[in-house]
Parts: structure tokens; sequence; C-alpha cells
């Protein structure tokens, strides 16, 4: 059974070693640095991340999101000038799913419960397009393109839940 819940500072280690094990110099695809106190962070300025858990409490995967103003992160940064969103709209990402729990429900459940915490607000969230699995996934959850950009000699697909959004 998968549970879903908001991250406390006591899930910072096992969330950044989860977002370590599969950035993109261990060969994952995703961006950023993801220390503990990163993490931490996060978590105590108020920003959400959700969290998957399994039957032995063992983590299944973190959705982490946050205010538009938070993250300053250039390929953030790049991303709201392609596609501000519209005005409560939050920055998602990044997600990662444990490897062996891929497949199995766990980001539709991460997603489910970030929609009951931030109900009819506009999620807003970059993909590089040389990643088919996840932009397959997303588009299945009903995300849609709404612009693409290059940063760092890659391209980057952003997608909105927003219903009139593309």
């Amino acid at each position: 059974m998968i549970a879903t819940r908001l991250a406390t500072s006591s899930d910072a280690e096992a969330i950044s070693a989860l977002l370590t094990a599969n950035a993109g110099d261990r060969g994952g695809m995703l961006l950023g640095q993801w220390p503990r106190e990163a993490i931490e962070t996060r978590i105590a300025s108020g920003q959400s991340i959700v969290i998957a858990t399994g039957d032995d409490d063992r983590l299944l995967g973190a959705l982490l999101t946050s205010e538009k103003g938070f993250d300053a992160a250039p390929p953030v940064q790049a991303m709201l000038e392609a596609w501000p969103g519209g005005p409560d709209a939050y920055v998602y990402g990044p997600v990662c799913v444990s490897p062996d729990a891929r497949g199995l429900g766990v980001l539709e459940a991460l997603f489910a419960r970030l929609r009951a915490t931030f109900p009819g607000r506009e999620v807003i969230l970059f993909i590089r397009e040389d990643n088919p699995r996840s932009l397959k996934a997303h588009l299945r959850l009903g995300m849609r393109e709404v612009a693409r950009y290059d940063f760092d000699g890659k391209v980057f697909v952003v997608l909105s839940d927003r219903p009139d959004a593309g």
C-alpha cells in the first residue's frame, strides 16, 4: 500500500538520498544538487514536499514544490520566463520515484496528494525533452505542454495542468 503525506524535517535525509541517487551526475535525469540541508531549508521555509511511503515506511517517492519566488535556480527562472503561469501557480518538481517502485502508481499518488494540498492552483513544471518516460507519465496525469525553452544546450518542455493552458 502507498501512503502519502507532507514531509517533515525528519524526512530530509531520506529525500536527499533519493534525489542524489537519481541526479544527472549519477546517470539520472534530475538537475541540481540536493543535500539534506537544502531539503531542510525548503521544509522550514514552508515549501511543501509530498512523500510516498510503502508498508515498511520506506520512502518510495518525493515531489518537491515551491512558490514562484522561492527558487532562484537558473533552469527554474528560464521556465518561468517561458511560461509564468497564472498568479497563483506554483512550481512542481523535482519529482523522483525510487527505481524499484516505478510503475506502481507512486507518481499518481504523489500528484493526488499534491492536488488535495493545493486545490485549484496551477502546477507548472519542466522536463527535459530527452526524458520521454517522464513526459509521458505527466501527460497521463492530465498536464499539457505550454512552452519549450533551451537551457545549457538542452531543450526543456514546460507543462501545466491549467485547463485552458496550451
